[in-house]
């Protein structure tokens, strides 16, 4: 007994595999199966019996033998015929046709082959027994099957029409015709016919419309619908006759026709077996297309507005018979858009219907002549029209259909509208005598003739350059009006238009306006205008029909160079300082439409002073609309000490009040001249400058001097830098005070004050823009500028007539030429302050060095302590690691000491 878990032997497991695989094939066995019979066949024909075999063992592809025998008898002796796996196993009887091909086996699939008999012959009519050599491990089942084949004379008889051979068959379109075949059979067996119509336009032959052996009509796909309106149609007639019947001939029926006729029988099965075909050809059908021709009589018509249009639409055919025209006219923009763009205007149907319209109508005159009346004939109808004519004829079902289509050739229809007469007029109302002066230009129509209610008028502005007789002369739009009045500006004028300095108007029906409000030299030129002439058309829109242009108009006006003078007169001949300077300015002008004057009062200063780079200062101004502005007038002790008015129209004062040394210069006027612009603007028209009034005080006061002084100017970095600007006084004073002053500078130092300023120039060659450093003025308030690095400034009095400057922690950028500015201040007598005359002294160059042994010192002490560091810790990580880390045993062998032998002994 075997255990729980082990294998099942190999035995028990075959016939486990037999039992479920092996017992159906046992049971059922193998099946050979042959059509049931008798297969009726023709002869002369070809004839496949096919055979298969299922339910087999063995390999899958099987092999098949086939036999022969005439008699009926199962035990009846067979001849071998052909096999699928023994060449040697075809009979002598049977070996000629083998080895012709006339009898072949033809294999399907692995477990199926079929018998081809080539024009079989009545004697292979007889039994036919197909054999599978067994594979099986069982013999069971069947392993061969038999069926009958009868072999039956040809009795199919297929003829074409005795009415007509196969010639050419010359048909108009839309011609009927009929073609005819016989077909008949005389078999022994019950067969049925099938008869086909066919059609060749070309290589491949396609089936029109069959009478199958069932007895069914069967039309083709392209055929179906010319079926079902029995336009094709297939009759089966007396003696064995079948008509095909075309009532209406297309150009796609040209080709050739031929009747096909098989002949099919009823297998044991109850299937149908076609046994044989014929087909014979009937007759080559040619069609020729409709000829028809359209055309209007009449090529290149003009017409007048308001008349009538008369155009006939003529065709001809060569068709007879019964047929029906249709004829459309058409109207286009276009003599070559395609007819699906153009406007259907009125058309005639087969039936003589005809649509309808209020202007315009259609008569039908003849058979094949149509006549278009177009009424009112206005503009817009001007372009091409054309006809199109379709011919129709009856189907057999009655309805009908379109054999040809033609289409005229387009006639030119010109409508020449009704132009009013009229002429323009243009003139001047308001002509310029200056710039700036208005213009007025008016375009009038007169003797407006034939002008109707529907005629509407607009205008056109032109401007034209006058040049030179050789070069061509070029016509700007200034601006244009549509049919609904809608002005459209051009781009010279528009920006003008908008700010409202050009105005176009229409005051009157004939009348229109141009204004240009304020004229200026680039409005010079001729001007003139076009009247267009609108005419309303039936569809409510505008069509131009004339322009006329009116004779230019030139606005010219002399122009003369503008002219302005400016005196300047001095009122006070002498005066001293401290007390107040006044002059005139008196202007005069020609040239110049209502001038306006403005007035700047500048001073020309000495070359020695430095309060105004270029020399010459703007003091205060007077615009053309007496708003006063002080320019460049800076000094806070006399913010109101200058004054400018305007006496009159033509005449300005200037005052200068409490004057000081200081003020010294040439003094003039500038006068701008303005005239009227555009909007209320002002325009400058010319400037204009006076004759210089000097103011020089004649004084022999104390002269001032500067110099700076230093007892070292070379320094190290963040020392100290000590400058001192030293101002000295020289000359005699006419005036008491300045006398005492010269006497003891010391004594009444409350009689004089200073400015001093500080400067630097960056460069060894004074090259740069000096650089403020700090100032402090007469009443002791210091300003210092910003500055950038470490180091700080400061400034000190150390005496009436020292100024002390210092620079606390020098830097490099410290360097360069220093000097100071020194503004005197001397109060006279009557206790005012005069301001004398700036005093610049002479530069000293300061040098910024750098201390080598200092810069040096603290990283050197520094670099010698990190090396000692580094070096006394090498040193103990050295002891270390040859005290611990590497420390060996070492055990010394015991040597016997000896003394050496003395060669001598030896």
């Amino acid at each position: 007994m075997g255990h729980r878990g082990q294998r099942a032997p190999f035995p028990l497991l075959l016939l486990v595999f037999f039992f479920f695989f092996g017992l159906p094939a046992s049971i059922l066995g193998r099946i050979v199966k042959v059509p049931a019979g008798p297969l009726v066949r023709v002869e002369g024909t070809e004839v496949k019996i096919p055979c298969n075999v299922t339910q087999y063992d063995g390999p899958s592809e099987q092999n098949f033998d086939w036999e022969f025998s005439t008699n009926p008898a199962q035990d009846s002796k067979f001849v071998h015929v052909v096999s699928t796996w023994d060449p040697s196993f075809t009979s002598q009887e049977y070996q000629d046709r083998v080895t012709r091909g006339d009898i072949m086996l033809r294999r399907n699939s692995n477990n199926a082959v079929e018998l081809v008999i080539g024009n079989i012959r009545p004697t292979d009519q007889g039994m036919y027994r197909c054999t599978t050599p067994s594979t099986d491990s069982v013999f069971h089942g069947n392993y061969n099957a038999i069926v009958e084949v009868k072999v039956i004379a040809d009795g199919l008889t297929v003829t074409g029409s005795k009415a007509r051979s196969m010639s050419a068959w010359n048909l108009s379109e839309g011609d009927s015709f009929q073609l005819r075949c016989s077909a008949s059979t005389n078999s022994s067996e019950h067969t049925h016919l099938h008869v086909s119509w066919e059609f060749k336009n070309g290589l491949v032959w396609q089936e029109i419309l069959s009478l199958t052996h069932e007895g069914k009509f069967q039309p083709s796909p392209e055929y179906n619908e010319r079926y079902i309106s029995g336009d094709v149609r297939l009759d089966a007639m007396a003696n064995d006759i079948y008509r095909l019947s075309v009532s209406q001939a297309l150009p796609s029926d040209e080709g050739a026709y031929r009747c096909r006729v098989s002949e099919w029988v009823k297998d044991a099965d109850g299937s149908w077996q076609k046994i044989q075909e014929k087909s014979v050809d009937v007759a080559n059908v040619v069609v020729q297309p409709t000829a028809l021709g359209v055309f209007i009589t009449r090529t290149n018509v003009s017409v007048t507005e308001r008349d009538s249009l008369y155009l006939t639409c003529n065709f001809t055919t060569d068709r007879s018979g019964i047929f029906q025209a249709e004829v459309t006219w058409y109207y286009s923009e276009s003599p070559d858009g395609p007819i699906e763009d153009a406007q259907i205007l009125l058309s005639a149907d087969r039936d003589s219907v005809i649509s309808d319209s209020t202007l315009i109508s259609l008569s039908h005159v003849d058979r094949s002549s149509y006549h278009l009346l177009v009424r009112d004939m206005s503009i817009e109808d001007s372009g091409y029209y054309f006809c199109q004519a379709a011919l129709w004829v009856p189907q057999y079902n009655g309805s009908w259909h379109k054999v040809a289509e033609r289409t005229s050739v387009p006639v030119t229809v010109e409508v020449t509208p009704l132009e009013p007469n009229y002429h323009v007029f243009l003139n001047a109302s308001k002509m310029p005598k200056y710039s700036e002066d208005p213009t007025e230009l008016e375009c009038r129509i007169t003797e407006a003739q034939n002008a109707e209610a529907n005629v509407r008028y607009t205008v056109s502005w032109y401007y034209r350059l006058p040049l030179r007789s050789d070069e061509v002369v070029k016509d700007e739009l200034l601006a244009t009006m549509d049919a609904d009045w809608t002005l459209v500006v051009g781009e010279r004028s528009k920006q003008r238009a908008q700010n409202g300095e050009i105005i176009f108007s229409k005051p009157a029906v004939d009348t229109f306006r141009l204004r240009i409000q304020w004229t200026s030299e680039a409005d010079k030129g001729e001007y003139y205008c076009i009247i267009s002439s609108w005419v309303r058309q039936r569809n409510s829109s505008w069509v131009k029909i004339k322009d006329v242009a009116s004779m230019p108009v030139s606005i010219l006006w002399s122009t003369q160079d503008y002219a302005l003078t400016v005196e300047a007169v001095k009122l006070k001949p002498f005066f001293m300082a401290g007390h107040t300077f006044e002059m005139t300015c008196k202007v005069s002008s020609r040239n110049i439409k209502s001038p306006r004057y403005s007035v700047l009062i500048t001073a020309e200063k000495p070359l020695n002073d430095h309060s105004n780079a270029n020399g010459t200062m703007r003091i205060i101004s007077l615009n053309q609309d007496s708003v006063v502005r002080r320019e460049d007038w800076t000094d806070q002790d006399r913010v109101d000490g200058v004054v400018l008015e305007k006496v009159q129209e033509n005449e300005f004062r200037y005052r200068m009040y409490q004057t000081q040394i200081s003020d010294a210069g040439l003094y003039r006027c500038v006068v701008t001249a303005w005239s009227p612009g555009g909007g209320g603007m002002w325009r400058e028209a010319v400037n204009g400058l006076s004759n210089p009034i000097q103011i020089d005080f004649q004084t022999s006061g104390p002269i001032f001097n500067a110099s700076v002084h230093s007892d070292n100017p070379t320094v190290y970095r963040d020392e100290l830098v000590n400058l001192l600007c030293i101002i000295t006084i020289e000359g005699t004073a006419l005036d008491p005070v300045l006398e005492l002053l010269n006497a003891s500078p010391d004594s009444n130092t409350d009689d004089m004050s200073f400015d001093v300023s500080w400067f630097a120039v960056r460069s060894y060659a004074m090259d740069r823009p000096p650089v403020f450093l700090a100032s402090l003025d007469r009443k002791g308030i210091a300003i210092q500028a910003r500055r950038n690095g470490s180091s700080d400034v400061s400034l000190a009095r150390i005496a009436p007539l020292e100024f002390q400057f210092r620079i606390h922690g020098c830097e490099d950028q410290d360097f360069g030429n220093h000097y100071c500015v020194v503004i005197p201040w001397v109060r006279s007598a009557a206790g005012v302050w005069q301001q004398e005359m700036e005093v610049r002294s002479k530069s000293i160059f300061v040098t910024v060095k750098m201390d080598v042994l200092n810069a040096f010192k603290f990283p050197l002490l520094i670099g010698i302590g990190l090396a000692t560091l580094i070096g006394l810790l090498s040193c103990l990580i050295g002891y270390c690691s040859s005290r611990w880390c590497c420390k060996k045993e070492v055990q010394e062998t015991r040597r016997e000491r000896r003394r050496l032998m003395s060669m001598e002994m030896d």
